[in-house]
């Protein structure tokens, strides 16, 4: 088991830190209001997409995000299109999958998040109402002081801090199925559950109300695929897992309605099978394998260090957290 679970943080942390420092570098360069700036307008439905793909945040800190952004002017159609592409990818989770599964999986996830976000946004704004004009005089205010490089190593110390008991929870259940589960076990469950199609579904169902984020998902996907879940399946998993949740769900209730959680949770739903679908029709499941079985193979000096640095990371977090418990206990 624990050698199960070191290779899989070998395998896992370099991408992972990558993917941090890309993100800390893109909160540095861009300008205070850009996201926001960018959802407003005809075309918000297309920037918040654009904006939210990229963007590592997992299916919890998504929604006080889509909160901000909704309640600073951002359309409906923006608002959903954002919330379901955000939690789905994000550049730590992309070079993750790429490592664990392949980089044809991980840019027709790319993709299928795009197009769901893209679809979900248009469908919500041709169901939702108009909104109406706003006259409030504009309020001059200060620029924002200029970010700088320590802003972005926060930042990225901030984004793994927000994943990284999902990524503990993640690289636990890998490991504890690539050792206890036959590997025949989720060979068998498209032939049990009525084909390809059946194992979709059987994914959705679990990944729907369950709370993980698109990192975290990944090993869990990677292994299930090693043990004979069909690629379809997985792709169904890593899209609606991250993207829906019943914090989620709950939010856009309150939030957008109930008409827009409605085409938010149908979009989500069609849009992840039709990709599954589509996925297992387009690329061979040998090619999942032998790209998952390849990066088992080549460890260097930089997977090491990088499996140390997380795990000390995820220590510190663990200790933090739980010191600012016992503060706010003792305080009341």
């Amino acid at each position: 088991m624990l050698s199960a679970i070191w290779r899989i943080l070998l395998e896992l942390s370099p991408w992972l830190l990558l993917g941090a420092a890309i993100a800390g570098v893109l909160h540095w360069l861009l300008p205070a209001n850009f996201v926001k700036r960018w959802m407003q307008g005809a075309a918000g439905v297309w920037r918040g997409v654009l904006v939210g793909v990229p963007m590592p945040l997992c299916s919890c800190s998504v929604i006080p995000v889509g909160l901000g952004l909704k309640k600073q002017g951002a359309s409906d159609g923006a608002t959903v299109g954002f919330l379901i592409s955000t939690p789905q990818t994000g550049v730590d989770s992309v070079l993750v999958t790429a490592s664990m599964l392949g980089w044809p999986f991980a840019l027709f996830k790319v993709g299928a998040a795009t197009v769901t976000g893209l679809v979900g946004g248009w469908l919500t704004d041709a169901v939702s109402a108009p909104p109406k004009p706003a006259f409030d005089l504009p309020i001059l205010q200060p620029p924002p002081p200029a970010r700088t490089m320590g802003d972005a190593v926060a930042y990225a110390l901030m984004i793994l801090q927000m994943v990284w008991r999902w990524l503990v929870v993640g690289v636990l259940v890998s490991a504890a199925i690539e050792v206890w589960l036959p590997p025949e076990l989720f060979g068998s469950l498209a032939a049990s559950t009525g084909g390809r199609l059946g194992a979709m579904l059987v994914a959705l169902a679990v990944g729907i109300p369950l709370y993980v984020c698109a990192t975290a998902s990944v090993p869990i996907a990677a292994a299930l695929v090693a043990s004979g879940l069909p690629t379809g399946a997985a792709l169904v998993f890593l899209m609606a897992g991250p993207a829906t949740n019943v914090a989620t769900i709950g939010a856009v209730y309150r939030m957008l309605g109930g008409r827009v959680l409605a085409v938010y949770l149908g979009t989500i739903i069609v849009g992840s099978i039709a990709g599954g679908l589509m996925f297992e029709h387009l690329l061979p499941a040998s090619a999942i394998s032998s790209a998952h079985a390849h990066h088992h193979e080549h460890f260097t000096w930089w997977h090491t260090v990088s499996a140390v640095v997380v795990v000390v990371l995820c220590g510190y977090f663990a200790v933090k957290e739980l010191t600012s418990a016992q503060h706010n206990h003792d305080e009341h």
